[in-house]
C-alpha cells in the first residue's frame, strides 16, 4: 500500500456533511457532539472506516479533535497543523483553535450551555480523556451523555472495517519469543497485584505475540484486543478472516483466539469472578472501563506494561534497525543524487519526488511499505509540518527555493523516518542562517551525555537554543519514539517541552528533528533516528553518562550550512558525520551516485 495523490476522501468535509450529523443531533436530542481523530484503540493513523473527522470536516490530520454544536463548530489542532487546518478550512465555517491557546474541555467549559446535552462516542475516548470533558460539561452545566456514534448514522458510504491477515513476525527480527515476553509481561502484571491486564493498542499487542497485521495505511499493526493473564496465558480477540493456520500454530495453546464480538461478554465474566484487572487509563476507551466496571471488577490503573519494554529495544532489534537504516539511507542517498540533477531544470515537482524515492527504495528488495505518508514539501508547502501533497496541490521545485523532504520505510527488521532540506539552486542567506541553527540543534542534541534519570524534556533546550538565540522557535516535540518494524510514532518516550515523565533508557529509539518553519515561505527540518546508548564513565567523571547513537545515514545539504556559525567541535561533528555516511554507503550504490556521495559529504 504507497502513497495516494487523491484529495482525501472524496466529498469528505462537505457543508452536507455537517448538515447531516447536525440533523441527526437534533433527532437525538442532543444539542452537540464531540468527534476525536481516534479509533477503538486511540490509534494515530486509522482505518478509513474510522476516519470520521475527515469526513465530517475535510481535516486530514493524524491528530485533532472537533466539537461540533448547533450553532456553533470549532477544530483542536496542534503547531504541526495549523497551516494545513488553514488551507483546508477555507470558506468554511468551522473555526480553528490552536491547542496552545486552549483546549477541546476548557473551550467546552466556556461555550457549552446550561441543560444541553453533548453527545460522546465511549469506544472514542480514553478514561483519562473521558474525566476531563466530564469535568467542563459539569463545570458549565451540561451533561455528557455516551451515545453510538452518530456520524455513522448518517455516514452512507462509510467503509468496511479492514480484515487484513495476521503475519507472524519472525524471531530473527523479533529477537525474543512471545511465549517469553508474555510470561514477563504477566509476571508485572502480578506485582501490579492483578490478575490480568486488558490490552487496546494493537501495537503492545503485535510485540507482545510476534505478529503484525495490514489494518492501517503504512503501520504493520493488527487490530485487535486481548487479555493477557498473569501466568502468560492470554485470550486475543480478532476477526476470524484475519487468523490463518500459521498465526494458530504460532501462538500455541496458551492463547485462545476469540471472535471481536466475544470481548464484552469475556469483560463481563472477569468482572463477575471479581477479578483484579490492569488497564491503562490513558490508552483504553472509557467503554472498555464502564463494562468492567459495571460487571463488578477491581480495576488497577496503571500504564500499558508492554510499553516499556516494547520502546527499549533488545540487540536483535538493534541490529535489524542499523541494517534498516544501512539499506534506506544507500535508497535515499541515490534520490538525493537524483534530485540534485533534475531539480534544476524545472521538470520535478512534489508528486515526482516521491514516485522517484519510493521506486528506489523499491529497489532494495526489501521494503514492505512506506512509514507514513511522505511529506514532499517545495518552498512555502515546507511551512506546513505535516504537509500531505495531492494532484491538487501539486507543486513544482524551483530555483531559489527550498525542499522539505520527511520519508521513511518499513523492513522487517526495522522502521525508518528521516527528514532533509535540500537548496533548489542557490539558497539566500536567510535560509542558510536558518539551516545551520537547526543543525547547530541536531547535533547538540545527537551528542548530549546525561546520567540515569534524565527525560527527554531536559534535553529539549538542546536542540533550540541556538534558534531561540535569535527569537526563533518551531510548534512540535523535538524528538519521538519509533518502533521495530510498528508504528513509527511509538511511545511512552519523546524529546519536547512537554513533560512525558519517562526516563530514556539504553535501548530506546527516537527521532531528532528541530525545524524552522516560515508561513509562506520555507520550511527547515532536519530528521535522523537516535538510539540511547548504555552509561559509561567519562575520564574524570563521578556518574556514568548515557548518550545517543545516530542511526540514521544520509547527507545534509552542505550548501544551507554557513560554516562562520559553527563551532570547532561542531563542524568537525559535521565532518565525521559525513564520512560516516560516504565510507557506509558507497559501497551499496552506483558509480554516478558514490561519486556525487563524495562532494556531498566533502569536509568543511
Amino acid at each position: 500500500m504507497w502513497q495516494s495523490f487523491e484529495d482525501t476522501a472524496e466529498g469528505a468535509g462537505t457543508p452536507d456533511h455537517l448538515a447531516a450529523l447536525k440533523a441527526e443531533l437534533v433527532k437525538r436530542g442532543l444539542d452537540g457532539f464531540i468527534v476525536p481523530h481516534a479509533d477503538q484503540h486511540q490509534n494515530e493513523y486509522l482505518p478509513a472506516c474510522a476516519e470520521r473527522l475527515a469526513w465530517v470536516t475535510g481535516f486530514t490530520g493524524s491528530a485533532g479533535t472537533a466539537i461540533i454544536l448547533k450553532d456553533r463548530a470549532a477544530l483542536f489542532v496542534d503547531g504541526r497543523y495549523t497551516l494545513q487546518a488553514q488551507e483546508q478550512f477555507k470558506n468554511s465555517d468551522i473555526e480553528i483553535v490552536p491547542l496552545e491557546d486552549t483546549t477541546p474541555p476548557k473551550w467546552l467549559e466556556q461555550t457549552a450551555a446550561q441543560g444541553q446535552k453533548l453527545g460522546y462516542d465511549p469506544w472514542l475516548h480514553t478514561v483519562n480523556g473521558y474525566d476531563q470533558y466530564a469535568k467542563a460539561c459539569t463545570a458549565a452545566g451540561a451533561e455528557l451523555v455516551a451515545v453510538s456514534n452518530p456520524i455513522d448514522a448518517v455516514w452512507a458510504d462509510q467503509p468496511d472495517p479492514p480484515s487484513a491477515p495476521f503475519r507472524v513476525h519472525d524471531l530473527r527480527y523479533a529477537g525474543k519469543s512471545a511465549q517469553v515476553k508474555r510470561s514477563e509481561i504477566g509476571q508485572e502484571v502480578e506485582r501490579a497485584k492483578s490478575q490480568a491486564v486488558v490490552l487496546t493498542m494493537p501495537d503492545s499487542i503485535a510485540w507482545a505475540f510476534n505478529i503484525r497485521g495490514g489494518d492501517v495505511a503504512h503501520a504493520p499493526l493488527p487490530l485487535s484486543f486481548a487479555i493477557l493473564h498473569a501466568d502468560g496465558t492470554a485470550e486475543l480477540f480478532a476477526d476470524p478472516r484475519k487468523i490463518t493456520d500459521e498465526i494458530r500454530d504460532h501462538l500455541g495453546k496458551d492463547v485462545r483466539i476469540c471472535a471481536p464480538d466475544d470481548f464484552g461478554g469475556a469483560l463481563d465474566t472477569l468482572g463477575q469472578d471479581s477479578a483484579t484487572l490492569q488497564i491503562d487509563p490513558a490508552r483504553a476507551a472509557v467503554w472498555i472501563f464502564n463494562r468492567l466496571k459495571a460487571a463488578g471488577a477491581t480495576l488497577v490503573k496503571s500504564a500499558d506494561p508492554c510499553l516499556l519494554p516494547k520502546a527499549i529495544k533488545n540487540e536483535a532489534e538493534l541490529e535489524g534497525m542499523r541494517a534498516a537504516h544501512l539499506r534506506d539511507g544507500a535508497a535515499l542517498t541515490k534520490f538525493l543524487c537524483w534530485l540534485e540533477q533534475n531539480a534544476p531544470q524545472g521538470t520535478v515537482d512534489e508528486i515526482a519526488a516521491v514516485t522517484h524515492l519510493e521506486a528506489c527504495r523499491k529497489e532494495t528488495g526489501a521494503l514492505q511499505d512506506i512509514s507514513f505518508d511522505t511529506i514532499s514539501g517545495a518552498g512555502p508547502h515546507g511551512a506546513i509540518v505535516h504537509y500531505r501533497v495531492t494532484k491538487t496541490t501539486n507543486r513544482r521545485l524551483q530555483e531559489g527555493e527550498l525542499f522539505l523532504l520527511d520519508s521513511g520505510g518499513q523492513y522487517l527488521d526495522g522502521t525508518t523516518d528521516v527528514t532533509r532540506t535540500m537548496a533548489i539552486g542557490t539558497p539566500s542567506a536567510e535560509m542558510r542562517d536558518r539551516f545551520t541553527r537547526v543543525l547547530k540543534g541536531h547535533i547538540a542534541l545527537g551528542t548530549a551525555r546525561f546520567p540515569k534519570g534524565t527525560s527527554g524534556e531536559a534535553l529539549d533546550i538542546l536542540a533550540r537554543k541556538a534558534l531561540w538565540d535569535q527569537g526563533l522557535d518551531y510548534d512540535h516535540g523535538t524528538g519521538h519514539g519509533v518502533g521495530s518494524y510498528l508504528s513509527v510514532h511509538e511511545g511512552p518516550q519523546g524529546i519536547s517541552k512537554r513533560a512525558t515523565g519517562i526516563d530514556l533508557a539504553p535501548g530506546m529509539i527516537l527521532s531528532n528533528e528541530p525545524g524552522f518553519y516560515k508561513a509562506g515561505a520555507y520550511g527547515i527540518r532536519i530528521e535522523s533516528l537516535v538510539c540511547v546508548t548504555p552509561a559509561e564513565d567519562i575520564e574524570g567523571g563521578i556518574r556514568p553518562m548515557m548518550g545517543f547513537e545516530t542511526l540514521t545515514l544520509a547527507p545534509l545539504d552542505l550548501a544551507l550550512v554557513d560554516k562562520s556559525l559553527l563551532s570547532a567541535d561542531q563542524c568537525a561533528w559535521l565532518n565525521t558525520y559525513h564520512a560516516r555516511v560516504r565510507d557506509a554507503l558507497t559501497p551499496l550504490v552506483d558509480e554516478t551516485t558514490a561519486s556525487w556521495l563524495k562532494q556531498a559529504t566533502r569536509a568543511l
